[in-house]
């Protein structure tokens, strides 16, 4: 009698064990998906960002707005060792500027960026 209460126990038991690897290996499929499709776009975003730091390069070869900049930027730095004339000039014009309009010099702030492709220079403009 104990005998035929144990095969169909023991049926049972293995038919659970299957359904509950069965159910694990496809958690462990959703999840390598996941992954999987997660690394895809990790790729795909770092082949663009390369791709347009490329194109900005190539395309800035024959330009002087860098070279324009430098020179805009130096003139304090200039002005700042000519006495107390250029030092007040500097000054004047540091405090023209900061009495701007936050978009106009975050605006600024996002050219200067965008032309020394230091694209990561844009956070510390947006702050304040």
């Amino acid at each position: 009698m104990i005998q035929a209460l144990i095969g169909p126990i023991s049926g049972l038991v293995t038919s659970w064990m299957d359904q509950k690897t069965e159910e694990q290996r496809g958690k462990t499929a959703i999840a390598k998906a996941k992954a999987e499709a997660e690394a895809a776009v990790m790729v795909s975003a770092a082949t663009s960002t390369a791709e347009w730091e490329k194109l900005m390069a190539k395309g800035s070869q024959n330009s002087w707005k860098d070279e324009w900049l430098t020179i805009l930027f130096s003139i304090p730095l200039i002005l700042a060792f000519c006495g107390d004339w250029g030092r007040n000039i500097v000054a004047e014009g540091f405090a023209a500027l900061e009495a701007m309009p936050a978009y106009y010099q975050y605006t600024l702030g996002v050219i200067v960026s965008a032309s020394f492709a230091v694209r990561s220079a844009t956070k510390f403009f947006g702050k304040k």
